[in-house]
């Protein structure tokens, strides 16, 4: 009997997780087409085919399926992975190379995503605190990719820092990989030759 206790109630934890995520791939959708602002739970609930309850249920606010989405989008790029393998690179030049690497993983991934929590950032005030926190955690990734390097650099620690933060506007992907027709490959040789050029101690001999 208790066996089937908990045979019930794990399925019905499966059940809600699974439409949970169902949930977010709709509103995930709908924000890229239409607008964060522009999107509103009910629609959402139509969109994944639930009710407009299930959907309040599940998140209790637009912002809480903004989170999740932004937290599936990282677990699929593998950023907190493939942070760590950088910084245990022992050759510096390859860590400022795989900063580019690192950047260009992300984005490429799901760059919807990336416009999506860029307009969300003029919201309420619950969903700027949620959303600052986000580009917090990943401003601390970019700052400690470049950190890594801090002997090897030709400019102060902060302003170069701030180099590779401003290279990774939205607006640079953006223009460059989807208005311009790159490939992200190509995007992430550019930037990678670029943090060198701007960043690297030319003393160093390496190029």
């Amino acid at each position: 009997m208790e066996s089937a206790v908990k045979s019930t109630s794990s399925y019905r934890q499966e059940q809600a997780a699974a439409t949970k995520e169902r949930i977010a791939a709709a509103a995930q959708r709908l924000f890229a087409r239409d607008g964060y602002s522009a999107t509103s739970m009910e629609a959402i609930a139509k969109a994944a085919g639930v009710g407009n309850r299930t959907v309040y249920v599940a998140f209790g606010a637009k912002r809480e399926i903004l989170n999740l989405i932004c937290e599936r989008w990282l677990e699929r790029a593998g950023a907190r992975a493939l942070a760590s393998e950088i910084l245990a690179e022992p050759d510096p030049l390859r860590r400022l190379r795989g900063a580019a690497r690192w950047l260009t993983v992300l984005y490429s991934t799901d760059f919807d995503v990336v416009r999506i929590l860029d307009a969300a950032i003029d919201e309420d005030a619950e969903t700027r605190t949620l959303l600052r926190a986000k580009l917090r955690g990943r401003a601390r990734v970019m700052d400690s990719l470049i950190a890594s390097v801090e002997a090897h650099l030709a400019v102060p620690l902060a302003d170069a820092q701030a180099v590779y933060r401003a290279f990774a506007a939205a607006g640079v992907y953006g223009e460059l990989v989807g208005d311009t027709g790159w490939s992200a490959e190509r995007f992430e040789q550019w930037l990678a030759d670029t943090l060198v050029s701007q960043l690297w101690r030319s003393s160093d001999g390496r190029e």
